[in-house]
């Protein structure tokens, strides 16, 4: 009777290894099987077909919007005068508030020599109105453009934005290809 209280230990313990081993196995198995079936998706914004028609600041779920202005340095002219950063019919040639097409003050401008200058974006204050993009766009050489952040991002499985956009220019991607810009964005057909 003794060896059988021995026997059933040893089979209970052989049988609880089997068990744990199996579903390690199986959490490895599907964990594998998640990354390489799984969404691995996110949210993308196509600059070559947004329009800048501001719903991206409006129609986000987040407040404010994870939609922010990007700047393509590799496409920027560095302009004393740029279309983005100033409002049209500006009063003078200078850095005033009233004079700054962002309403929140998103731009940064820093002199580098005459008569360049270097624009960058804070993030934390850029709301993704567009306006700055739609004045790239439509003075220099669109060097601003929008993206979805995706560290602000909550990847909705259906973006509020994407439903509303006439251009349909917000669509899935793989994660590996987010964050194309303009410079560096190759457009598959």
């Amino acid at each position: 009777m003794a060896s059988d209280k021995v026997k059933s230990r040893r089979e209970f313990i052989r049988s609880g290894m089997r068990l744990s081993l199996a579903l390690s196995l199986g959490g490895v198995a599907g964990l594998a099987a998640s990354e390489m079936t799984g969404d691995g998706h996110v949210w993308q914004i196509d600059p070559f077909l947004c329009t800048q028609c501001g719903r991206c600041a409006t129609d986000c779920v987040l407040s404010p919007s994870a939609v922010k202005c990007v700047h393509a340095y590799d496409l920027c002219g560095y302009c004393d005068l740029c279309g983005g950063y100033f409002k049209a019919g500006y009063n003078e040639l200078s850095t005033a508030g009233e004079n700054q097409l962002c309403p929140t003050a998103a731009i940064e401008r820093k002199f580098i020599e005459e008569p360049y200058f270097e624009y960058h974006i804070i993030e934390d204050l850029c709301i993704g109105c567009a306006k700055c993009v739609k004045g790239c766009s439509s003075f220099g050489n669109g060097s601003f453009h929008l993206q979805i952040m995706h560290h602000l991002c909550v990847n909705c499985n259906e973006c509020a934005i994407a439903r509303v956009c006439p251009s349909r220019a917000i669509s899935r991607v793989k994660a590996s290809q987010a964050y194309n810009v303009k410079g560096s964005f190759t457009k598959e057909s």
